[in-house]
């Protein structure tokens, strides 16, 4: 685990995002919601049983990155009807964090969302945060293309597209094996402690620089320079 209170303040150029269970608690269940309209979606598609449904769905997302990027790849399925669909959910678990809205604000340096839905379902649920003034951009699933987190090519893509030094780069994400990319090309990597399946997926990787159970008392200790 490197610290990178070692660096003086100005070496941190830039903050990536993670978007769901990163900048709201996992506690809210919005996957919940959304798990359960991706399922309905391909059993509508495929003509399955939900049970059935649901094993694809998690097929996809281990092979694929994304269950959307299985559908597409396997079956050819036009990406925007199954966005729009699964993320037409109830947001009102989500309320409003001053707490994390302060953090941000005394965090220097640029701030982008690095996420594997879309701008739309980013920007609906940084509204409900209070939150969405702090951030430059939304790197969506459609600016990369579809290809997903962590596949490492777009990692790249987005380094170049905002003109970011790795180096001086940090990455907050609740998918432990979403940070091994950006490590590797060598941000400075969060991780959002999971008690989710999936968010543990390589969580016992040497990529992992920081390990957090609270993004805002992190972002707190960060910007007085506490971090250890």
């Amino acid at each position: 685990m490197h610290d990178i209170t070692d660096a003086a303040e100005p070496q941190i150029e830039a903050w990536v995002f993670d978007l769901d269970n990163t900048l709201y608690p996992a506690s809210c269940n919005l996957f919940t919601q959304i798990d359960t309209r991706m399922r309905e979606f391909i059993a509508d598609l495929l003509g399955l049983e939900q049970d059935e449904a649901y094993k694809l769905q998690k097929r996809f997302f281990k092979e694929y990155g994304t269950t959307l990027r299985g559908l597409m790849d396997i079956h050819g399925l036009p990406p925007e009807e199954f966005l729009d669909y699964v993320h037409e959910i109830d947001l009102s678990p989500v309320d409003a964090n001053p707490a994390l809205n302060s953090a941000l604000e005394a965090l220097p340096g640029r701030k982008i969302i690095f996420t594997n839905a879309d701008t739309g379902h980013a920007d609906r649920v940084m509204e409900r945060l209070g939150i969405g003034h702090h951030f430059e951009e939304v790197f969506d699933i459609v600016a990369a293309d579809y290809v997903p987190k962590p596949n490492p090519g777009v990692y790249q893509i987005l380094l170049d597209r905002y003109g970011l030094d790795p180096k001086k780069s940090v990455m907050v994400e609740d998918i432990a094996r979403n940070l091994q990319p950006a490590a590797d090309l060598g941000m400075t990597t969060v991780w959002i402690k999971s008690d989710s399946p999936f968010g543990n997926w390589g969580a016992d990787g040497d990529y992992i620089h920081h390990v957090v159970d609270d993004l805002v008392d992190w972002l707190e200790a960060w910007a007085k320079g506490t971090i250890n």
